[in-house]
């Protein structure tokens, strides 16, 4: 009886070759012997044989004909003899399938590798942000042998290897239910580099690689933001097999400081004034980041009034237009009064809290 390779398939009458492709790759996973051993083998050239004929346009073509009915197995030609199963499946479109398959398949080369980076957090001051920063810093790290110079060979030369050739890789034949297979697997005695040591460097023991403190010279901006990072290039761990050195990230924290708080480039600080000061005005000095500044107060100046020092604050990390510095005022209202101040308060103010007059009116009036 003529075989439906559609229905072994899975798939429609109309399914595209990609469609085809995939549902063969699918049942190729769950059916290859290296995975389902031999229960898996009549299922798997089952659908090989299926996909030989509608994976292949002029045979599908052939197969879909009116009458036709399907191929017989005899009608594949040239059966499942010496077929290198890695060139189908590549022509196929799929790749090296073997790289799924457990057990025979081919292996990845261990080729060069980059080296770690690495994250170093750093705390600095206020002040420090405001003048930017040049400091050394020193961590544990790995870096290049210099005795083999990262070959991790004694005498600093890698020879090639002759099981592989250089290659990496080594060619074996199978033979299987299907006919000679051929599989391409890493090479065992090079570890899939292609080079071999014939002695291990001993400062290394062969890794290519050493344990050390480096000293780095870390340059903060002014003006950096808070939590931000610094990438210094290629002052990371060194690579595998000579592969390139990671990066150094150094994340910046800035310490809480006991006046400013900071938002962007600009700061913000509280002030505290008596009530003789916020009632006549006249000039206080304030801090700022560089040391101190004056400002004058109107009279009548109100509790958590914010006033603004225009360029006083911190400097732009991409420019050097400075931010401002904002002073919020506040009032301290005296909690002892001797009985004469009392009672020239209460003259000024009466008993009752309720009052259409502000507190500073009522002041003018008094001393007018």
């Amino acid at each position: 009886m003529a075989k439906d390779y559609y229905n072994i398939l899975g798939v429609d009458k109309n399914a595209s070759q990609d469609e085809i492709k995939k549902a063969f790759r699918k049942l190729a996973k769950k059916y290859h012997p290296d995975i389902a051993g031999n229960v898996g083998e009549e299922k798997f050239k089952e659908a090989n044989e299926a996909f030989q004929v509608l994976g292949d346009k002029q045979k599908r073509a052939q197969y879909d004909q009116p009458g036709r009915g399907g191929f017989g197995s005899n009608d594949f030609s040239g059966g499942f003899s010496n077929v290198n199963f890695e060139d189908l499946f590549r022509d196929s479109g799929f790749g090296d399938i073997f790289n799924m398959f457990s057990g025979g398949g081919r292996r990845g080369r261990k080729g060069p590798k980059a080296g770690s980076d690495l994250r170093y957090n750093m705390d600095i001051t206020l002040e420090q942000v405001f003048s930017g920063l040049t400091t050394k810093i020193e961590i544990p790290i790995y870096v290049t042998c210099k005795a083999c110079k990262g070959t991790g060979s004694k005498d600093g030369i890698l020879k090639t290897c002759d099981a592989c050739g250089g290659s990496g890789e080594v060619k074996k034949v199978q033979r299987t239910p299907f006919g000679q297979t051929v599989f391409i697997t890493t090479c065992d005695k090079c570890k899939g580099l292609g080079k071999m040591i014939s002695e291990k460097c001993e400062k290394c023991n062969g890794t290519g690689r050493v344990r050390e403190n480096k000293k780095i010279e870390i340059k903060i901006p002014e003006g950096f933001d808070e939590d931000s990072y610094l990438r210094v290039s290629g002052q990371g761990e060194a690579g595998y097999n000579g592969g390139p050195t990671g990066d150094l990230y150094v994340v910046v924290h800035v310490k809480p400081h006991k006046i400013f708080e900071r938002q962007d480039s600009d700061l913000f600080c509280k002030v505290t004034i008596n009530l003789s000061r916020a009632i006549f005005g006249g000039e206080i000095e304030i801090p700022t980041i560089e040391g101190t500044a004056k400002l004058k107060l109107p009279k009548g100046t109100q509790s958590h009034t914010i006033f603004r020092l225009r360029g006083q604050g911190l400097p732009g990390v991409h420019s050097h237009n400075r931010g401002d510095e904002l002073v919020k005022i506040i009032v301290e209202i005296p909690k002892n009064l001797s009985g004469k101040h009392e009672e020239s308060l209460k003259e000024i103010f009466g008993d009752d809290a309720k009052t259409t007059k502000g507190f500073f009116d009522k002041v003018k009036d008094f001393v007018s």
